[in-house]
C-alpha cells in the first residue's frame, strides 16, 4: 500500500508508517494542481493532509481509497465528491482538544490582564503600572461556550478552575440528566449553597446561541465548520453581548460574522482574541492584512490552536493508527462519509454450508429481480462448515425469487425475509 503525506508530519509518525511496511510518499509542499499530478503519477491508496484543500479535481484523477485529515476538522476535504467515488475520508477528532482549550484560555487570560499591551510598552521603554493594574478578573465571571464537544468539555473543566460559571449550547445538543446539569462531564456540579441561602446553578445549558451571549461575560467559539454553523456568530447574536464583553474565537473564522465582529467592537467596546480568520494566507508565511486585528481591542494570533509538540505527536499517532487498521482489516475508524441509513427495505438471511458459488447464486438471482444489495455480512461458524449471510436489499424479494434461492443450490440450507423498521 502507498501513503503520499501532502502536509508537514510528525517524525514519529513517519517512522510508525514505514515500521507498517506500507511505501511512504513524504511531500508536504503539494497543493492544487501539483497535488492532482502527484496523486495520478504516484496511484498513492492513501493520502493525509492537515492543511491542504482536497477538491473534487484532484480526486477525480486518484487512485485513493481513503483521505485521512490528520486533524479534527474536515471542512478542507470535498466529502461528497469522495463519497460519490467510494474513498472513505477519516480525521482525528480530539486529538487537539487540549492544545485549543489551553490557548483560548491564554487568550482570555490576556485580555483580561492585556499581556500583549504590557509587553509591547515594556519593549519600548515605557513603564505604566496604573494603566495596566486595571482588569476584571475572571473569577465568578461566566464563560460563554458555543459547542460542547472535546474542546468545548476542555475549556469547561478550566472554567471551573478559574472558579468561572458557564452558560453553554451545542449544535448537536446537550444531554441534560435529572439536575438540569450536562452529563457529559461529571467535573460540572452546582455551587454549594451556603447558610440555607439558595444558590443559582453555576451551569446554564442554552437553546440558542444568542441566549448564551446575553448570559456571558465571555464568549469563546468552539464550534466545527459546517452548513448548519456557518455564520452563526451573527450580528444578532453579537448584539446580545453586554459592552465590554470578551470574545475569542479559535474554531473556524467561517463561523462568525467578522463585519459584524469589527462593527461590535467599535460599537460594544468588546475585547476580542482570534485563531483563525475568513481568509488566510496559504502559505505559512506571507504578507497578511485584516482590519479587524488592526484594531485596538483586538489580539490576534497566527491560527496556531493545534500546534503543540503534544497535539501533534497524538495526531500523527492517530492518524497511524488509522491506516494500519485499514491495510490490516480494511476497515477505517473514525470514517465521516459512510451512510447513516440506506435505501434497504429488507435483509436477506440466508443460512448456508461454506462453500463456493453459494453467495453468487444469491446475487445472481437478486440481480435478475432488479434488487440492490445496499450492505452485507457474512459470519462462518466453528469450524468453517457453515455460515450465515445478511443482505440488506432495497426491495422485498418475492416467494418466486426465494424458492428459487432454496432449490437452485444445494448448499443453501434456509431463506428468511425480515423487513427493516
Amino acid at each position: 500500500m502507498k501513503i503520499l503525506i501532502a502536509d508537514k508530519f510528525e517524525k514519529s509518525g513517519l517512522e510508525a508508517l514505514h515500521a507498517l511496511g506500507v511505501e511512504v510518499l513524504y511531500q508536504p509542499d503539494l497543493k492544487d494542481a501539483a497535488l492532482g499530478e502527484a496523486l495520478a503519477s504516484s496511484k498513492a491508496d492513501v493520502l493525509v493532509v492537515r492543511s491542504t484543500k482536497v477538491t473534487e479535481p484532484i480526486l477525480e484523477t486518484s487512485a485513493l481509497s481513503l483521505v485521512v485529515r490528520a486533524g479534527a476538522g474536515f471542512d478542507t476535504i470535498d466529502v461528497k465528491a469522495a463519497s460519490r467515488r467510494g474513498i472513505y475520508v477519516s480525521n482525528c477528532p480530539g486529538r487537539n482538544s487540549i492544545a485549543v482549550a489551553e490557548l483560548a484560555f491564554g487568550l482570555i487570560l490576556s485580555l483580561d490582564r492585556r499581556i500583549p499591551d504590557n509587553v509591547a510598552e515594556l519593549r519600548a521603554g515605557k513603564w505604566n503600572k496604573k494603566e495596566y493594574s486595571k482588569a476584571r478578573g475572571l473569577y465568578g465571571q461566566t464563560l460563554g461556550l458555543l459547542g460542547f464537544g472535546s474542546i468545548g468539555q476542555e475549556m469547561a473543566k478550566r472554567a471551573q478552575a478559574f472558579g468561572m460559571k458557564l452558560a453553554i449550547w451545542s449544535e448537536m445538543g446537550i444531554t441534560v440528566g435529572t439536575d438540569g446539569l450536562p452529563v457529559d462531564l461529571p467535573l460540572l456540579v452546582r455551587l454549594r449553597p451556603a447558610s440555607g441561602v439558595p444558590m443559582e446553578p453555576n451551569v446554564r445549558v442554552c437553546a440558542t446561541p444568542a441566549e448564551v451571549a446575553a448570559h456571558c461575560d465571555i464568549l469563546s467559539v468552539h464550534l466545527a465548520l459546517n452548513d448548519k454553523t456557518r455564520g452563526v456568530v451573527s450580528a444578532e447574536v453579537l448584539s446580545q453581548l453586554k459592552p465590554g464583553s470578551f470574545f475569542v474565537n479559535t474554531a473556524r473564522g467561517e463561523v462568525v460574522d467578522y463585519k459584524a465582529l469589527e462593527a461590535a467592537v467599535k460599537e460594544k467596546n468588546l475585547r476580542v482574541a482570534i485563531d483563525v480568520y475568513g481568509k488566510e494566507p496559504a502559505t505559512p508565511a506571507g504578507e497578511f492584512v485584516d482590519p479587524l486585528v488592526q484594531l485596538p481591542n483586538v489580539y490576534g494570533t497566527h491560527h496556531i490552536g493545534a500546534s503543540t509538540d503534544q497535539a501533534q505527536e497524538a495526531i500523527a499517532a492517530e492518524t497511524v493508527r488509522i491506516i494500519q487498521v485499514f491495510t490490516q482489516t480494511g476497515r477505517v475508524p473514525n470514517v465521516l462519509n459512510l451512510a447513516r441509513k440506506t435505501p434497504a427495505t429488507h435483509v436477506l438471511v440466508v443460512r448456508q454450508k461454506d462453500r463456493p458459488g453459494v453467495l453468487a447464486h444469491v446475487f445472481d438471482l437478486l440481480r435478475e429481480a432488479g434488487l440492490n444489495v445496499e450492505e452485507t455480512e457474512n459470519i462462518i461458524f466453528a469450524d468453517a462448515e457453515a455460515a450465515v449471510a445478511r443482505l440488506n436489499v432495497d426491495g422485498e424479494p418475492s416467494a418466486d425469487v426465494i424458492a428459487r434461492i432454496k432449490a437452485g443450490n444445494p448448499d443453501v440450507l434456509d431463506v428468511q425475509v425480515v423487513a427493516i423498521s
